[in-house]
């Protein structure tokens, strides 16, 4: 399988990036965007990754801020590199940055023959510039995974997920372009939650983040911690795993507390789908997707 990631780089995000490659999928390009942390940070992560874990696939910066909010970022719950640890960090990398030319390269990608298939791991900014600066390219995506949204409470606010209100007039252009969408919602990951009995064997940076990542969970007095983006790369490369609802998708741009919101409404007819429950221990194949992952 090949295919694109767009994504603000967590932790969650390098995760999903380590499953996708236990499950055999090649990422021919990775554009970031400000989301989880500026982009600055976010561009950081992206190459202290690369170094850290083998990662070849060509970076290129993106959009620094929403659409047309201004932007908020997780940093209060991430940390200042937007993602936690319980010792050892990403590499400082000194060397050329991406170019920034993320709209302009996934356009030419996907003007390309074959499947073009996107996983979209933060606010879609890029994505609806995309749309709105090469339409025709954008029709050439034959399934567009995103984690974000919520078919229930939000984590952000509370009706909105962080992706979604993070840049809701970017995801009302993604939602109106009438794209093959499948949304991988709040409620679905929060069906895949690990805890410290869970952790798996590997090597010592992974083991530090994924214990960073963990004690977001375990410091609000929680036994675990939700699985967010690997879950999304799950059901990129195990579509089986899931059973899946058509639904329409709605985004609230409204300048009220509905600001971010997403509503999905039941439609035989509708691009967009939505897992309605996991048919497979989701959690343990993101987890085991960890094992043995030889950080340099």
């Amino acid at each position: 399988m090949s295919l694109w990631v767009d994504t603000d780089y967590g932790f969650d995000d390098l995760w999903a990036l380590l499953l996708l490659r236990r499950y055999g999928a090649t990422v021919e390009g990775i554009s970031l965007v400000a989301g989880n942390s500026p982009l600055p940070q976010v561009i950081a992560n992206a190459l202290g990754a690369a170094q850290a874990y083998g990662f070849d696939a060509p970076l290129h910066a993106g959009a620094h801020r929403p659409l047309k909010r201004e932007p908020e970022t997780a940093q209060a719950i991430l940390g200042e590199r937007g993602m936690d640890s319980r010792g050892r960090f990403l590499p400082d990398v000194d060397g050329p940055q991406p170019p920034a030319d993320a709209i302009e390269a996934l356009a030419d990608w996907l003007m390309q023959g074959g499947p073009r298939e996107v996983l979209a791991l933060g606010p879609l900014t890029n994505i609806a510039l995309l749309v709105q600066a090469h339409p025709e390219a954008a029709a050439r995506i034959t399934r567009l995974v995103w984690m974000g949204g919520s078919n229930g409470p939000g984590n952000h606010s509370p009706l909105a997920e962080f992706n979604a209100l993070c840049d809701p007039e970017a995801a009302d252009v993604v939602a109106r372009a009438g794209l093959p969408l499948d949304v991988i919602d709040l409620m679905i990951c929060r069906q895949a939650r690990f805890g410290a009995a869970d952790m798996p064997q590997t090597d010592p940076l992974t083991a530090d983040l994924l214990g960073g990542y963990l004690d977001i969970g375990l410091s609000r007095g929680r036994d675990g911690m939700a699985i967010y983006d690997p879950v999304a790369a799950l059901a990129l490369v195990r579509p089986e795993a899931f059973d899946f609802a058509r639904q329409t998708l709605q985004v609230s741009v409204a300048a009220d507390d509905t600001y971010g919101a997403t509503t999905f409404t039941a439609d035989a007819a509708g691009l967009t789908r939505l897992p309605t429950a996991p048919r497979e221990d989701i959690a343990r194949l993101c987890l085991d997707a960890l094992r043995q992952e030889d950080a340099q």
